[in-house]
């Protein structure tokens, strides 16, 4: 039987689109979570970046990799129900923390997140994976945006770097180049949301999100998992996050000292 936050169908419309809302996933880890943003935003970590060019409004702020500094974190990770949730969405005995991310635009921020797809910039394959992103604050205009059943799509999507605008590999020919959904009339799942609730989604699939230009602030946590079939895969170049001197090779199962397994049946 799934977690009682599950129906069968929203394990089939994940499997099936790649993206799907669960209710209240995060909801009685608001505040934790809050608290752990504020001091992250207070003493920024190593791959932490602001993500506004000269002269644009606002402030978008981002860092990941901080669960083993920040309590707050793990103390989430590893005692909300995400983890199980995950493995049910995945079809996994096992979930896997992968990465944490914070991602933060501050009222008047007007920069949308570029649209872009996970997956291309991971050392991670698999077809059991999640991320959950979690608002803690109420979002109606500024949601995450995931275009429908894009990871299944038969190229992965070129991955690029946001404020330079340019290809993170060299390699382009083996990737699609990033669509305009709106333009190109895609199914597009967008919702509103109240604070812990979370869209989980496959880390392949394409998505970004509109500005901020409410007067409240747009506060996410997002966590990736993995589930039993990930395995580590070389990329072209350095990838996001790096995670520098690893030690493992091409199809190893990530090292459980670093990636701890949160759940396991």
């Amino acid at each position: 039987m799934p977690h009682p936050l599950l129906h069968q169908k929203d394990i089939d419309t994940f499997q099936r689109d790649g993206v799907v809302l669960i209710k209240r996933l995060f909801a009685g880890h608001v505040d934790t979570i809050r608290a752990g943003i504020e001091a992250n935003m207070a003493a920024p970590g190593p791959y932490a970046a602001e993500n506004l060019k000269d002269g644009e409004q606002g402030r978008f702020f981002d860092d990941y990799c901080n669960w083993q500094r920040i309590p707050e974190f793990e103390r989430v990770i590893r005692d909300s129900p995400a983890a199980e949730v995950a493995a049910d969405l995945m079809g996994s005995d096992t979930a896997q923390l992968f990465h944490d991310h914070v991602l933060v635009k501050e009222p008047g921020t007007s920069k949308p997140t570029p649209w872009h797809s996970d997956g291309p910039y991971y050392f991670v394959q698999g077809r059991q994976n999640v991320s959950f992103w979690a608002p803690v604050d109420p979002v109606r205009e500024a949601s995450l945006r995931c275009v429908a059943g894009s990871h299944l799509w038969e190229k992965p999507v070129l991955p690029t770097r946001w404020l330079a605008e340019t290809s993170f590999y060299p390699n382009e020919d083996d990737y699609m180049a990033v669509p305009d959904p709106d333009a190109d009339g895609m199914d597009i799942r967008e919702f509103e949301m109240e604070p812990g609730d979370a869209v989980a989604f496959n880390y392949n699939v394409l998505h970004g999100a509109r500005g901020n230009d409410a007067a409240a602030r747009r506060r996410a946590f997002s966590l990736r998992m993995v589930g039993d079939d990930a395995r580590y895969v070389e990329r072209p170049g350095p990838t996001s996050p790096p995670f520098p001197g690893h030690g493992m090779t091409a199809g190893d199962r990530l090292r459980e000292d670093w990636f701890p397994v949160i759940y396991a049946r």
